[in-house]
């Protein structure tokens, strides 16, 4: 199995008190941005995924957020640059570049260049983003798929074709040859997130593109993988463990109280703070907004529809009474319990390829270091030595 460790880049220093009643404000004032703790932010991540690479993990995920301290990687192409240089075998997942919001050529030139800084190390994710980024970008959200799709096929024609011309309804070129070319051939391997949305898991199935199924486990997470699979097969491909990986919060501590103890105020700051600043999580007003359409949900069972509705209030109104009950389900505490709820989420899901947040929120970067250590000693192997082989998904079709 593969472990990657995927890692926000959150603004190093907590900002709950600079909230209004219970919201961040948005838009947020720089008189709340201290540059000293985005310039140590940055060094402690970097000394992190070094750690990383010289522990043996399989690769390190980025992401692409803009104007919020729930992320500081606005450019996660600068980021993986950055660590194409400090590390050696560390997979670059960058999870993902927001297509609908950029120039596709610019982003095809700049991959290709990470490609070759770290010798074809690059895993190049392709996402929409959240309704945050349209605003930030001033994209229209129901241009939103409609530009995903003709960014892919144009940041993909121009890594394989010789010279690329292409009139699109959004973007047009003539002529274009790309120079320097990717290391991998035909081009750097694509995986795309999926949230929930129908159209999206069938594009991802109708390009054989794996996925990260869903923000959590349950069954809204095997919801999606059926369905997938189904998409898959629809389009002449097969599931497989390498088409799927997992998004799994983990803490390794000495016991589970300990380990909920520890890591719950940071998990709270996250969910209750950061994660839908300045953005509508709800797939009913993504709908009115054009972003999802009403069909989206459609193949999702009943008794998981209320998870596929992703209300804020889910998020905003969680206590620790609930991270002390859910985390008896989760991979949070003893090394042997860790790795334990890992492999069986990763056999119940089918995924031979997991991505493992040891951190969350403002978590100070001594903390991380020995998540990162610890994990490394008392997990990791034994993850590494698992190969996930059965595909639940397949046997449910």
């Amino acid at each position: 199995m593969k472990v990657f460790v995927f890692d926000l880049l959150a603004y190093g220093e907590n900002l709950e008190h600079v909230k209004i009643g219970a919201e961040l404000p948005y838009p947020l004032s720089q008189k709340h941005f201290k540059p000293d703790v985005a310039v140590r932010t940055y060094a402690e991540h970097l000394a992190a995924w070094e750690e990383m690479d010289r522990l043996g993990y399989d690769g390190v995920g980025f992401n692409e957020h803009h104007c919020s301290p729930y992320g500081l990687m606005n450019s996660p192409n600068l980021m993986a640059a950055a660590a194409a240089q400090r590390t050696k075998n560390l997979q670059l997942l960058i999870y993902g570049n927001l297509l609908p919001l950029h120039e596709p050529l610019r982003l095809a030139e700049e991959l290709a260049m990470i490609d070759c800084l770290s010798n074809g190390r690059l895993i190049s994710g392709f996402a929409r983003g959240i309704p945050r980024e349209y605003q930030v970008h001033n994209v229209p959200l129901a241009d939103s798929r409609a530009r995903f799709e003709e960014a892919f096929e144009i940041v993909t024609r121009a890594w394989t074709e010789d010279v690329l011309s292409y009139e699109g309804r959004f973007w047009s070129y003539k002529d274009v040859a790309l120079w320097p070319r990717p290391v991998q051939r035909p081009h750097p391997r694509i995986w795309i997130p999926i949230v929930g949305s129908k159209e999206s898991i069938e594009f991802a199935a109708r390009h054989n593109l794996p996925i990260t199924p869903g923000l959590g486990g349950g069954g809204l997470r095997d919801d999606i993988i059926r369905y997938y699979a189904k998409c898959l097969a629809a389009s002449g491909h097969r599931l497989t463990p390498n088409h799927l990986s997992l998004g799994i919060s983990a803490y390794v501590a000495d016991s589970k109280a300990r380990a909920v103890r520890e890591m719950g105020p940071y998990h709270l700051y996250f969910n209750r703070t950061l994660f839908s600043h300045g953005n509508f999580t709800e797939t009913a007003l993504q709908r009115q907004a054009g972003y999802s359409t009403q069909q989206s949900t459609d193949y999702v069972r009943p008794e998981n529809q209320r998870a596929a509705q992703l209300l804020r209030e889910d998020f905003r109104n969680t206590t620790m009474a609930d991270v002390e009950r859910l985390a008896e389900a989760w991979p949070w505490g003893t090394p042997e319990e860790v790795t334990r709820r890992i492999i069986a989420q990763a056999d119940a899901a089918g995924a031979n390829v997991v991505q493992i947040s040891l951190n969350r929120g403002a978590m100070p970067h001594e903390m991380f270091i020995e998540q990162i250590r610890r994990f490394a000693r008392d997990v990791l192997p034994a993850l590494q030595a698992h190969q996930v082989e059965r595909l639940p998904a397949l046997e449910a079709v």
